[in-house]
């Protein structure tokens, strides 16, 4: 049977792989571009993203009305969607790695000026919230804090080699 623009969603529904192929050439570079434009700095993911699209159409065509709007509408908000589940995902890992680099960094610190630290650069608290907060003076804080800067800049350097 060939595929056409007349019986490629009934054959997509039916998970006939000749409709998908039809989709790919008809509707691929649509879908790219839509995820290029929201992965445009992510080159790595977006072939990944792309299969992943196809396959959601594949598995969600059921959901595709013909009467609310067009499959080329329909496919580029899906296309749309999982590039912006892509954006999440990566800035929860990127997140993740800030974090765990900010631990490792302030590893050198006694616990209580890490959680100075923590308070101050993390949380954005302002000195007079920590001192509340903390219980400690604001300008011990302040001495804290400047021996914290020290050190991190001397093992800094030291990891550098410098």
């Amino acid at each position: 049977m060939k595929i056409g623009e007349k019986n490629y969603i009934k054959q997509l529904r039916l998970h006939n792989e000749k409709a998908l192929a039809y989709v790919i050439d008809e509707y691929g570079g649509l879908i790219m571009s839509v995820i290029r434009k929201h992965l445009f700095y992510l080159p790595e993911k977006q072939e990944e993203c792309f299969d992943d699209v196809l396959l959601k159409i594949w598995q969600n065509i059921e959901s595709f009305d013909e009467n609310k709007s067009t499959f080329r509408n329909w496919a580029a908000a899906v296309a749309k969607y999982q590039a912006i589940d892509y954006l999440r995902s990566y800035r929860k890992e990127l997140e993740k790695e800030i974090n765990s680099e900010v631990e490792k960094m302030l590893e050198c610190l006694k616990p209580k000026d890490r959680e100075l630290f923590y308070k101050l650069y993390v949380e954005e608290k302002s000195m007079k919230q920590i001192s509340c907060e903390t219980g400690i003076k604001q300008e011990v804080i302040y001495n804290r804090l400047s021996r914290g800067r020290k050190k991190l800049r001397r093992n800094i350097l030291e990891e550098r080699g410098a």
